[in-house]
């Protein structure tokens, strides 16, 4: 089974991908892209995918909560991974050598004391992975990458530091997608994502809170993304306790459509465990 993640093989996407699936009888498939992510498995490219949405430090993956919106994918699943940032570099190189270290942006923010104490010039790059890869091709021994401890053994590089983030409980939040029309009948479910935009009134928003606590369901998450077509226009993405199945939430969501403009279920699944990390 094709599954599709964003990013290099290494990359921490593809962690969880092992994570959630296991490794047999599966084949990752790693794109450049969340947008080709989502587009193979609208073109049936691969069989399901797995996106972060969002980071216990940095927030909601942004593109990835407006990808999810617009298309028709259904999640069955989520999981939560520990991110554990390591400094790499090619074999024989110390970390007195490093002038410089190449990663995402957020790596970087998240290991910027480590890399300022030392002296190393921190420089984006587009995918931890692909950074990982590009200095495995190289000889230079005054390069770095922040990288997963699975980049390590792909492209043979040393890991000259695995204490490299300020903050260590980091967690990343995947969901697993299939296609609406494939969502399986029987899941589980103990948890259930939506979106909605509200009707343009005021108490709109309270209106539509209220359902919730009228049936008795706890919301787990509350979160607005602008609409760019429709300027200062909102999408709020709710996840809550319980299954589409329960008669409180098909009255919620029914007494709901008195508030909305448009209601999109994104999917109801398993909670995926939350490993304590302090």
């Amino acid at each position: 089974m094709k599954i599709a993640f964003q990013g290099t093989k290494g990359s921490y996407s593809e962690e969880a991908l092992y994570k959630y699936f296991g490794k047999e009888n599966i084949i990752p498939t790693g794109l450049a892209l969340s947008e080709d992510v989502c587009e193979a498995l609208d073109q049936k490219e691969v069989a399901a995918a797995i996106l972060p949405i969002e980071n216990s430090i940095v927030g909601n993956v942004d593109v990835n909560m407006d990808l999810i919106f617009k298309y028709h994918f259904y999640a069955i699943g989520e999981l939560y991974l520990p991110i554990k940032h390591c400094l790499l570099a090619t074999k024989g190189t110390k970390l007195e050598n490093l002038k410089k270290v190449y990663s995402h942006p957020i790596a970087l923010a998240q290991c910027h004391d480590f890399l300022k104490r030392h002296g190393i010039q921190a420089i984006p790059e587009y995918d931890t992975a692909g950074a990982a890869k590009l200095l495995s091709e190289s000889n230079d021994h005054e390069t770095g990458t922040i990288s997963s401890r699975l980049c390590s053994e792909y492209y043979g590089l040393d890991i000259i530091s695995d204490d490299v983030q300020k903050v260590k409980n980091n967690l990343t939040r995947f969901l697993v997608f299939v296609k609406e029309n494939e969502r399986p009948t029987v899941v589980g479910n103990i948890k259930t994502s939506i979106a909605f935009c509200t009707k343009h009134h005021p108490g709109a928003l309270l209106g539509c809170l209220q359902e919730f606590s009228n049936n008795n369901i706890n919301l787990t998450k509350l979160e607005s993304r602008p609409i760019p077509e429709n300027p200062f226009m909102y999408i709020f993405y709710i996840d809550f306790m319980g299954s589409l199945d329960d008669q409180n939430t098909k009255t919620c969501l029914k007494n709901l459509e008195e508030h909305a403009t448009s209601i999109k279920i994104i999917g109801s699944y398993p909670c995926g465990d939350r490993p304590d990390l302090m």
